[in-house]
């Protein structure tokens, strides 16, 4: 079974604009371009599809992962400027968040754009040159340890204990886009294998 790739123009509001400028070029100036993969088939260009669900998810998808790479590349480069994170303005208290825990070294809060239906962000409350993982010495030692047990303690609060994963992301290639160590803790929903 052959895979066909055929661009279909369409005003239809169903249509997913593509994230690329080939795909943008090829349309009219008023008509929204998407990208649609079928096996062994063949669309005419001026044909008005509305995209399938998946194919309109994979999409989103596709250009959320653009959307985060660009954002974890633009976070890197000040990366070990030593100035204020989101996360030092959400422990300052100067940016509002939805606390699930909070020790004297530890903050766990609600992430914003939450990737399961738990989803917390666990931080250290001093950087203290923990931007990332991969900048971790001997010395942070204790505060790595104290991260994993509140990202327990998390679970247990949530109500996911039988089930979630801690994730760490480490640079840009891994699409970190806060440089001040955080671990994800997510659950509630079936997770799979491979992530990423």
């Amino acid at each position: 079974m052959g895979l066909s790739i055929s661009v279909v123009s369409s005003s239809n509001s169903m249509a997913a604009i593509a994230p690329f400028s080939l795909l943008r070029n090829c349309a009219s100036s008023t008509a929204r371009t998407f990208v649609s993969v079928k096996p062994a088939c063949i669309v005419s260009s001026t044909t008005l599809l509305p995209l399938p669900q998946l194919s309109r998810r994979l999409l989103f998808h596709a250009r959320a992962t653009n959307n985060e790479e660009a954002a974890a590349r633009a976070a890197a480069v000040n990366a070990d400027s030593g100035a204020p994170t989101i996360f030092d303005k959400i422990i300052a208290k100067e940016i509002p968040s939805s606390i699930v825990y909070e020790d004297e070294k530890v903050l766990a809060f609600r992430d914003i754009d939450p990737q399961a239906p738990v989803h917390v962000l666990v931080i250290p409350k001093f950087r203290d040159g923990l931007t990332q993982l991969g900048k971790a010495e001997a010395r942070h030692g204790e505060i790595l340890g104290q991260l994993l047990y509140a990202a327990k303690i998390v679970a247990e609060k949530e109500g996911i204990l039988d089930g979630f994963r801690v994730v760490i992301n480490n640079g840009p290639e891994a699409c970190q886009s806060v440089y001040h160590l955080h671990l994800h803790v997510l659950g509630g929903r079936q997770m799979k294998w491979p992530p990423g």
